[in-house]
């Protein structure tokens, strides 16, 4: 006998093949002008990292939304700062070759992916065809951390540094002849034990203070002098010059808190609150040029607070996702994923009864489907769900639960993943 639960996958559930083109690209036109013209950024969400299949669809969505549905950018869960040295191999600019900037242009050892140097190849392609009109754009909006160490904040200062030099020399010198004493080594910075000992972190010490002053003074003297800087240069070259000084202001804070040991979840916290920051600028970027996709974890996009268990201590925090529900409302939406069997990421066959199982069960091998709250279902329907068993070698993936209809507008979900 069908559930609710069942009647409701029969119903809305729109099946794909990546092998099959016509089935996939349809089935995303249907997702889109379900999710209509609001949404400025989309995110989509992985349940794992290092899902390949994941990934692979990820680069098929993309190129769709881009082909068919107004996309110009897209933004993923690397550093913000470093994103740059892709966007200008994008452009047709920067390295010769993509082994010249994966490893500088990503965070994470992203840039080892196979799937992202698809991603990069193809929207490379794009930009430098002189048949196509479009204009890629590539940005990581993430904080330039890492689990156990952050960046020094050199990077995200010179971008603004360079910018004010073309303009104001001499103003540029100062602040360089200030902030360089002041910067240091960037091994300090970037030592791997501060976040185990905060002893060990350089976070509150009176060279980082008087950079987080000095920051702040670059950031209010680009503020008093908008007009004059825009005149000189333009406003996307401005928003981008601010906006770095403004992810160094981020970077430094959080190695201050480091220093203060105020617990992991302060720290998660304090990461997805500045990964929204990033993505209301890009926003704001692309704005009239096209909407963005945004690719992260489940947990940096869903709508609702985050919970892991790390270490017997149970952590919550608002994600990016929560903050961007905020600050865009129905601008922002967004689509978690789900997989099967993950044998590569210890996931075995889900459970009977579980989501996932009553899913996967469904034409495949993956799956949109719309929750919107799970129309047609009543909360106990959606509560008595029982949820999957998790993975012991992946800390980082998380069942779909109850949670997931009002987390994400859309999941979509795979039979199984590399």
């Amino acid at each position: 006998m069908n559930t609710p639960v069942d009647e409701w996958i029969a119903r809305e559930a729109l099946p794909f093949d990546l092998n099959s083109p016509e089935t996939f690209n349809a089935a995303v036109d249907l997702m889109a002008a379900a999710l209509g013209d609001a949404p400025e950024l989309l995110g989509f969400g992985e349940a794992l990292h290092g899902g390949e299949d994941i990934l692979d669809l990820r680069n098929r969505l993309f190129q769709r939304l881009v082909e068919a549905h107004g996309y110009s950018a897209i933004a993923i869960e690397s550093s913000f700062p470093r994103s740059q040295i892709v966007n200008e191999y994008v452009a047709g600019r920067g390295g010769a070759t993509y082994d010249a900037v994966r490893e500088a242009g990503f965070s994470h050892d992203f840039g080892a992916l196979d799937a992202n140097r698809r991603l990069v190849e193809w929207m490379r392609a794009v930009n430098t065809d002189p048949s196509r009109r479009a204009t890629l754009r590539f940005y990581g909006f993430d904080t330039p951390t890492e689990m156990m160490s952050a960046d020094s904040p050199r990077q995200a200062l010179y971008v603004t540094l360079d910018y004010l030099s073309a303009i104001d020399a001499d103003s540029a010198r100062t602040y360089r002849e200030r902030i360089d004493p002041l910067i240091g080594d960037d091994a300090g910075w970037e030592n791997p034990m501060a976040t185990m000992d905060p002893a060990q972190s350089i976070g509150r010490s009176p060279a980082a203070t008087a950079l987080r002053i000095e920051t702040e003074d670059l950031i209010a003297e680009l503020s008093r002098r908008r007009p004059e800087l825009i005149a000189w240069s333009d406003g996307l070259r401005y928003t981008e010059a601010l906006q770095y000084a403004l992810a160094a202001r981020q970077l430094l804070n959080y190695h201050a808190a480091v220093a203060d040991a105020p617990g992991p979840a302060v720290l998660l916290g304090m990461r997805d609150a500045s990964m929204a920051d990033n993505l209301a600028y890009i926003a704001s970027r692309e704005r009239g040029r096209g909407r963005v996709l945004v690719f992260a974890h489940n947990t940096h996009l869903q709508r609702g607070p985050a919970e892991w268990e790390l270490g017997g201590n149970a952590l919550t925090w608002w994600p990016a996702g929560a903050h961007l529900g905020v600050i865009f409302g129905s601008r922002y939406a967004v689509i978690g994923s789900g997989v099967g069997v993950s044998d590569a990421h210890g996931i075995g066959a889900p459970e009977a009864g579980t989501l996932e199982a009553r899913l996967t069960a469904a034409p495949g091998p993956g799956r949109f489907i719309p929750t919107r709250g799970g129309d047609g279902l009543s909360p106990a329907d959606v509560a008595t769900l029982p949820v999957r068993s998790g993975s012991a070698k992946n800390p980082g993936y998380f069942p779909l639960s109850a949670r997931s209809f009002t987390d994400f507008d859309w999941l979509a979900v795979l039979d199984s993943t590399g």
